[in-house]
């Protein structure tokens, strides 16, 4: 079983995305497993982002908190 059977075919590593809780357009970087530090608990189709151009990696662990950013 695939951990990305949830994730839009839109989220994919290279793409860039709105992350709507930061306002922030990022680089999508890697999607799989990830365990959140403070519960434990274990999110198997996380989203690794980064600014575009570099910056501080972030992880969003509900894919349905991010848009398909606008194509430049």
């Amino acid at each position: 079983m695939s951990c990305r059977k949830d994730v839009p075919s839109w989220v994919y590593e290279g793409a860039r995305v709105l992350d709507v809780a930061k306002e922030v357009e990022a680089v999508v970087q890697f999607v799989g497993p990830w365990e959140d530090p403070a519960s434990r608990k274990v999110i198997d189709s996380a989203v690794f982002l980064r600014p575009e151009g570099g910056g501080r990696e972030w992880v969003v662990s509900d894919h349905q908190a991010l848009r398909q950013a606008d194509p430049r």
